[in-house]
């Protein structure tokens, strides 16, 4: 029996609600789109933003910037980052992590990754032990947690530093801690195929003072700093500023308006993905072919894509079901081709880093397969979803049942 193609979009967002666009209207019929051009004793919602995300992440300090990029790339400036650096990051992650760490004038050496997606704490002892870095940028890739417990005993022993890139696990946990919360910084990003949407934009968190004031700085904040909603208290700033650059990474009114009222809607939003996501799941983990990757019971991720590999699969297999599932309407990434392809890359598209040999990691990317799972679809939807990737799957298995 054939199946029936589907026909939703898997790059369609939901629209943006109304109280965010009454907000974001307010700020373009004001004029006032930079976040200092409001009235001396009226907040801005950059400010408002920059308070709440604090609030919700629980953590002493937020700034707004204009991308999660910019976000890991001051982060990784404002710490102390020495120019020529090492900078530890998991191989398998997207462009803009190397990116960041280049741009921060640091030099990114990869670290294993496991089948459950995760970076390989083995191998990132033994690349602590041989670099010396202070440093680890570590990339919750596609929404996927390792154990944190284990992590930050493991870099204190090192005496190494913790920067995180919660560009896909803004609401997750570990047990009760919110992902961003476990070392000197979070860094998060609004980009539109996130958990919150400003087309662009970005957060970093921190309990650090010293650490916020600079990043503030480094934004482009002016001698306006004390604007900031969750920003230390001024005398920190002092002997900062006369040393700090002006790199101009500001959110403007207009993003921090569209993005104060998702906020409140963030956990229900959550609920939804995984309710999603597990429709999904529940179609495919029972494949003898598919592997999918274990979520520990302390993980409270936000399934707002959903990752498998078909370890017996050629490269051109991979390539041929990738095909045969576009022609019936769903939309699969996969890790493994010999060029990027939109979001799609790996360590060895990144020409600008030094690369490394990383057998585990290609083994891994060399079979796995990516598929974002947006709101616009309905559970349904996503039931459906997986019986087509089972249908084509089965179809490749046994040629012979061809329509």
């Amino acid at each position: 029996m054939q199946e029936q193609p589907f026909k939703g979009d898997f790059t369609r967002q939901e629209p943006i609600a109304e109280d965010a666009i009454s907000a974001a209207v307010n700020v373009m019929r004001s004029g006032r789109l930079h976040r200092y051009n409001t009235p001396s004793d009226t907040a801005s919602y950059a400010s408002e933003l920059e308070a709440a995300f604090a609030h919700y992440t629980n953590k002493s300090y937020c700034l707004a910037c204009t991308s999660g990029g910019y976000a890991m790339h001051v982060a990784l400036r404002a710490a102390g980052l020495k120019p020529g650096e090492t900078v530890l990051t998991n191989a398998f992650t997207l462009a803009p992590v190397p990116g960041a760490i280049v741009n921060a004038s640091g030099v990114p050496v990869f670290v294993e990754s496991t089948v459950d997606l995760v970076i390989d704490l083995d191998d990132l002892e033994d690349k602590l032990s041989s670099t010396g870095a202070r440093w680890l940028l570590l990339s919750h890739m596609r929404g996927h947690m390792v154990d944190m417990d284990a992590l930050t005993t493991l870099l204190s022993r090192f005496e190494a530093n913790l920067i995180e890139d919660c560009a896909h696990t803004m609401g997750s946990r570990w047990n009760d801690s919110m992902s961003g919360t476990f070392g000197l910084a979070g860094c998060f990003s609004t980009q539109t195929y996130k958990h919150m949407n400003s087309g662009e934009g970005g957060l970093i968190v921190s309990d650090d003072a010293r650490f916020m004031a600079k990043a503030i700085l480094l934004s482009g904040s002016y001698m306006l700093y004390e604007r900031h909603g969750a920003a230390p208290d001024q005398e920190i700033f002092d002997g900062l500023w006369l040393d700090t650059p002006n790199l101009s990474g500001r959110m403007d009114d207009l993003r921090a308006a569209i993005l104060l009222p998702q906020l409140a809607s963030l956990q229900e939003n959550i609920d939804r993905w995984n309710e999603r996501y597990m429709a999904v799941e529940a179609g495919l983990k029972n494949d003898r072919f598919i592997a999918m990757p274990k979520r520990p019971d302390a993980e409270h991720f936000v399934g707002s894509s959903i990752q498998f590999r078909i370890p017996t699969f050629t490269a051109d297999q991979c390539t041929e079901f990738v095909r045969r599932c576009a022609d019936l309407g769903v939309e699969l990434k996969w890790f493994g081709r010999d060029k990027p392809v939109g979001y799609t890359s790996t360590h060895h598209h990144w020409g600008y880093t030094p690369g490394g040999v990383l057998p585990r990691t290609d083994r891994i990317l060399a079979r796995l397969f990516d598929m974002r799972i947006p709101l616009t679809f309905s559970v349904s939807d996503c039931d459906r979803i997986s019986r087509i990737i089972l249908f084509v799957l089965t179809r490749m298995r046994h040629p012979q049942a061809a329509d």
